[in-house]
């Protein structure tokens, strides 16, 4: 079985990138202006404790997926959360373990500083990444809203 290679994005991954990204969006029906396409890759490589970071996830040398995750502060604790913003798999892979190897990354890059949580949303009718989720972190039984 060919192995799956988990790594911290590189400048040189931004076509593989924008493909793999344009695709996430694709699935969840949203489309973004170029320019927000420019200003998340510029901040995908800006020092900077806050600024969102990434992995990418390649099997047999093509990139098949990706995660965005980012730390913020806690009113609940001096430790930073984790948030796991984007997570994708190209459907060619997906039940590959693709999905899990970007999740361990996240964990294991922020286990590394100490964060007290990492934590993430999916759609309520993303049941294939719902049955990854739920194999790998628990369900809080939180419920998301927006104002904006």
């Amino acid at each position: 079985m060919t192995e799956i290679t988990v790594r911290p994005l590189a400048q040189s991954d931004h076509a593989d990138w924008r493909r793999l990204w344009t695709d996430y969006l694709t699935f969840y029906e949203t489309k973004l202006p170029e320019e927000i396409y420019a200003i998340t890759w510029k901040r995908l490589f800006t020092p900077g404790e806050f600024e969102p970071k990434g992995f990418i996830a390649t099997l047999g040398g093509k990139a098949v997926g990706l995660t965005h995750y980012l730390y913020h502060r806690s009113g609940w604790s001096e430790k930073n959360n984790c948030y796991l913003q984007d997570l994708f798999a190209d459907p060619d892979v997906r039940g590959k373990g693709i999905g899990a190897a970007l999740i361990e990354a996240v964990k294991q890059e922020a286990g590394k500083i100490g964060v007290k949580n990492v934590y993430w949303m999916t759609h309520e009718t993303n049941t294939t990444a719902r049955k990854l989720y739920d194999h790998v972190a628990r369900r809080t039984g939180f419920i998301e809203y927006d104002l904006l």
